[in-house]
């Protein structure tokens, strides 16, 4: 069992910071020399994205693996004894093949690529990722390691289970050295939130592993060299000399990496700004081990790890990128995740999980420093700037909130903007590497209700009004405004706003709120945004956009399937079952209805709803041997709850009503009505389901069905 300790949601904060931080400081130059980065880019002190034009907030296979593969234990009980095996299979659920999570490089030169087709194949983890399967030298590449901190922050003070959890995660793709290093960084982790000495806490991980291991015979001498060195460049070189890449075989393996990222904690454990520093300086892997690093680090520290001269969590502000087949969760922020793992970490421990803050809001900003993704934003054409702050404090009266600070908000400056993204950005468009699948986090027939009030010290008035901005013609963003309210000194309120279905199909990429003076001449003062929170499932009509010219309207939707037409609902499957799927996994109640769904090749095809990723959902079948099923897909399964005859035909058109409604799944196709009750999955979103074959739908029409 794991004692939870009092500080626990905190600190896994700032190890989820820190993970971020870390691997968004290296991702511009992964693969560089130390010295190719010296001479570039000189010493690491901050992020540099900006210096070789990327983004700071990019899809990356450091974050989606390390917060999307720790959910397994949310698809397979909440159990200690999780098997390589069940983490698999949620591989299989979760990964999109040539798409999401991993580095794509192909079988034998990427390890995740190898396991990911063993998996499919057939291969059970833990084969799928075993010395025996694979050899040596992809076994031991560096990936298990760099998924590993989820595991860890799971266990806070346990290290025996975090590196338990640790070998059974990492085992599903590696073996050997790569797996030892995962065990003992996880060890490590979970120590670090019950110890600040570093030597003690290197000792707890090495205690996890066989003492003749290359990893813990590499970290004898990583600890010789600080010791007698005490200067990190001549350690780096050692380290160089006796264990580079020239050593090893594969495109980037283990120990190098291992070797810097003890080296780094041996220096710097006390000191976030100067681990960031030299674990960055050193090269090779930086956004992996600097990820490793930054978890650590902060996990040890807490949030005083950012309270140093560097300003980490201003750029960040929370934000997070997690690419997988599960789209609602892929526009994240540390908040959510932080609370996500603490509450596995709660169940693993036999404790209740938190009781969720505001009544469920999903932006509440309860933990210290958090703005879950909100910047300030002042539309272009404005006369002159505004000068406005954006901070998380505590109100004595009220309690946690995000407060904006105007100075000089006036006549003839514009609005001032106070949003977050709740969709993928433009800026997608310009990452390198790693593919980004996501759905929007909300939608048309939703009810947004925020929180606001204006500090009693303020001087005038101030109008706050709720907005959202959706794409559009061009893949512009266009600005689509709920009710506003005007505000005194001292007063506050709610704007509730039922979201209109009326942006053609096109997804909402950002929500928040929007201040301007009104009448007023100037408005200085704090308006404080309490909370920001949406309900229900979509009421709307889903199409192709009649704007020529977009694309984020087919971006939208995670794309599972071989093809995936841009000029309507059209999907195409070589081999197997391919699906796409639209929505988030908080819609529960609700029915699609398809006016006009067309088998144009193979079978079985059909819709899905309670989508929670590619292997597990209700659906809809016509099957090969013309009958109407419902099925509920679990993992590599399809089992068959109801069924009848059904005389369908390719190229023709049908109606299909699909509903869910608590643990009853209901469907009409013509004269056929079939309904099914399980409960195992209780809400999802929905999906279009190809195999071996190709499928149509004109449009989805999604609305609320009523709780019996």
């Amino acid at each position: 069992m794991t004692n939870i300790p009092d500080d626990y949601l905190e600190r896994v904060y700032a190890g989820v910071l820190g993970k971020l931080i870390g691997v968004y400081v290296g991702r511009p130059f992964e693969g560089w020399t130390h010295q190719r980065i010296v001479e570039e880019l000189g010493h690491i002190r901050g992020y540099v994205h900006e210096k070789v034009g990327d983004p700071l907030v990019v899809t990356d296979d450091d974050v989606s693996g390390t917060f999307q593969f720790v959910r397994a234990l949310e698809e397979h009980g909440y159990s200690p004894e999780i098997s390589s095996e069940d983490v698999g299979k949620t591989w299989l659920n979760n990964v999109i093949e040539h798409r999401t999570i991993f580095w794509w490089g192909g079988r034998g030169m990427s390890t995740e690529h190898t396991a990911f087709l063993n998996l499919k194949r057939g291969i059970p983890a833990p084969l799928s990722g075993a010395i025996r399967t694979n050899g040596k030298t992809v076994a031991e590449q560096i990936g298990a390691q760099i998924f590993i901190d989820g595991w860890a922050l799971v266990a806070p003070g346990n290290p025996k289970l975090a590196a338990k959890l640790a070998r059974a995660a990492g085992s599903v793709s590696h073996d050997g050295e790569s797996v030892y290093a995962a065990q003992l960084w996880a060890a490590m982790e979970a120590e670090a939130f019950i110890s600040k000495d570093i030597n003690h806490v290197l000792d707890v991980g090495l205690s996890v592993i066989p003492k003749e291991s290359l990893v813990a015979r590499v970290i004898g001498k990583v600890r010789e060299w600080v010791a007698e060195d005490g200067d990190w460049m001549k350690t780096r070189q050692h380290i160089e000399d006796s264990y580079g890449y020239d050593k090893f075989h594969g495109v980037c393996h283990v120990i190098p990496n291992h070797a810097i990222m003890i080296m780094a904690v041996l220096y710097a454990s006390n000191d976030f700004d100067e681990a960031m520093h030299i674990i960055n300086t050193c090269g090779w892997d930086t956004d992996c081990n600097s990820g490793n690093v930054g978890c650590l680090v902060a996990t040890m520290l807490g949030l005083s790890a950012f309270q140093g001269p560097y300003d980490w969590r201003g750029p960040l502000a929370d934000r997070a990128l997690i690419s997988s087949a599960d789209g609602g969760y892929s526009i994240n922020n540390a908040v959510r995740i932080s609370y996500d793992i603490v509450n596995i970490g709660r169940r693993l421990a036999g404790y209740n999980a938190l009781e969720p803050p505001k009544a469920g809001a999903q932006f509440h900003f309860s933990l210290p420093g958090s703005t879950q993704g909100f910047q300030l934003l002042q539309p272009s054409g404005s006369e002159q700037s505004i000068s406005a702050t954006l901070q998380q404090r505590i109100d004595s009266s009220h309690g946690p909130g995000l407060a904006v600070d105007v100075e000089n908000l006036g006549q003839g400056q514009g609005e001032l903007e106070v949003l977050t993204q709740t969709f993928t950005p433009k800026e997608v468009l310009y990452m390198k590497t790693y593919e980004l699948m996501a759905s929007p986090l909300v939608y048309p027939g939703q009810t947004v209700t925020t929180k606001i009030r204006a500090s009693g010290e303020g001087d005038g008035k101030v109008v706050v009004g709720l907005r959202l901005k959706a794409y559009s013609e061009n893949d512009e963003l266009v600005a689509i405004d709920g009710p506003s309210t005007i505000l005194n000194p001292g007063e506050e309120c709610s704007l509730i706003w039922t979201i209109p279905d009326e942006m053609d199909s096109q997804p909402i990429q950002k929500i928040g709120i929007v201040l301007n003076p009104g009448a007023s001449n100037s408005y200085r003062g704090t308006v404080w945004l309490d909370s920001l929170s949406w309900t229900g499932v979509p009421n709307m009509v889903l199409q192709k956009p009649p704007q020529k010219s977009c694309e984020f309207w087919h971006r939208a939707w995670v794309n599972g399937a071989d093809n995936f037409s841009k000029s309507s609902f059209l999907i195409a499957q070589g081999q197997g079952e391919g699906i796409i799927i639209y929505g988030t996994r908080e819609w529960d109640n609700y029915s699609v209805t398809i006016p006009n769904f067309m088998i144009k090749f193979g079978a079985p095809a059909g819709i899905g709803i309670r989508v929670q990723g590619l292997n597990r959902y209700y659906a809809v079948f016509f099957t090969e041997d013309k009958r109407i099923t419902l099925v509920k897909a679990l993992d590599a399964e399809r089992i068959e709850l109801a069924s009848e005859a059904f005389p369908w035909e390719l190229d023709q058109k049908y109606r299909v009503i699909l509903t869910a409604c608590d643990d009853l799944i209901q469907v009409r196709v013509g004269d056929v009505e079939l309904q099914i009750t399980d409960s195992q999955y209780t809400s999802g979103g929905i999906g279009l389901i190809a195999t071996d074959g190709c499928v149509s739908a004109d449009s989805f029409i999604i609305a609320p069905s009523l709780s019996t």
